[in-house]
Order: C-alpha cells, then structure tokens, then sequence
C-alpha cells in the first residue's frame, strides 16, 4: 500500500505541475525551423526581415514554374548581330492548338492594346501611329495580313519576336505574359487563316478569266 501511495501522489504531483500556467520552452529544438517558421503571408510587411539580415523580395525561386503556367522558351535573346536562336525558334510550337470562345475574345483585347496602335486593329500595318503616313511614325509596321514575310512567320518565331523585340519593336515580355503572348500570337494566325481564305475564291476566279 505504501509503494501504491507513493505513485498515487508522484502522479499527482505531475499532473499538477504539467497543467500549471507557467510557460515553459526546451532548452533544445530538433528542428527551429519547423518550430519557429520564417513564413510569411504575401501580402505582409516584411520590414523585420531585413533587419534581421534576410532580404526577400517576394520573386519565385529562379527556374521554378507556377502551377498552369506556360513552360519557358527554350532560346535567349541573341546578342549582337547573332541570328542563331531567332532562326531555331522556327522550330517552337505553340501551346495552342485553339482558342476557346473566351480566351479568343480576351487575345483580342490583348491585341488591340498592345499591338493595335501600330499594327492597326484590321492587323493591315496602319495603326494610329502611323495613320496612313500622318502619324508619328514615319515608316509602315509590319502588315501581319499582306507582308509576305510576316504573314507566313512561324508562331516561335513571332514569339521571339514579341519576347525580346525585333527592330523598331520593343520587348512585350514585361506587359504581357507567356500564356497571353501565345494567345495573341493564335489570334493573329487565325486572323491570317482567315484572310487567305477569303482571298482563294477571288484568286480562283480571276485565274479562271
């Protein structure tokens, strides 16, 4: 009875001690990290990170990919007057095969901000800044419809061209994002399709006379 009343009381004396209100830490933690996270929510403030010697920026960790984000272009910008990946980017297919009704209405938006002003909303070259000759710009931008290098350009070379610039034209990577540079690049070959269709039966016809 005696050995039973000893634990009796040991146990209470526990149960006691571990249910007071004074708050205790170990002395050591396995994993501080786990324990004590650095995580931090978007949109928080952040200033203490610094001065604790942490500087985070809130970028994605260089070569990771959000989820459904479009994979990177495989080529970089050429450098000086190298050609090497403008002309291998031939070979790059868009992730696109079509454009749902949606996603067609909103590359068209993408385009008439973006492209329209110089290309011209009927994609013939003759956007506001250049109005036939009257605009700022004293030379033509490119007719996607009628040139005939334009009109035919494969769809990883217009990538490319939008990505990094070409000529006159400035890199688009900053205003517009992989996913939606694609989807304007389809809306613009659509448009093409559309226009040779249109022009075969008059070309039909004319060969006819």
């Amino acid at each position: 009875m005696n050995k039973l009343s000893i634990i009796a009381v040991l146990s209470a004396a526990t149960v006691i001690v571990s249910c007071s209100d004074v708050k205790r830490t170990p002395g050591h933690i396995y994993m501080p990290d786990m324990a004590y996270s650095r995580a931090y929510e978007t949109y928080a403030d952040h200033s203490n990170l610094a001065e604790k010697g942490i500087n985070f920026d809130n970028r994605p960790v260089a070569g990771t990919i959000a989820r459904e984000e479009e994979m990177p272009f495989p080529y970089a910008k050429d450098q000086g007057t190298d050609t090497t990946n403008y002309v291998a980017s031939k070979q790059v297919k868009s992730p696109f095969d079509s454009l749902s009704t949606t996603d067609a209405k909103e590359a068209e938006r993408l385009y008439q901000i973006n492209c329209g002003i110089c290309h011209g909303t009927k994609l013939d070259g003759n956007g506001p800044l250049y109005k036939g000759g009257e605009g700022p710009y004293p030379a033509a931008p490119k007719n996607f419809i009628g040139d005939p290098v334009v009109s035919v350009m494969p769809e990883g070379q217009m990538f490319y061209s939008v990505s990094y610039g070409k000529n006159m034209m400035g890199s688009y990577a900053s205003q517009l994002t992989r996913k939606q540079r694609w989807m304007v690049i389809k809306y613009i070959k659509n448009k093409q399709l559309a226009a040779k269709a249109a022009a075969a039966p008059a070309a039909d016809a004319t060969a006819k006379k």
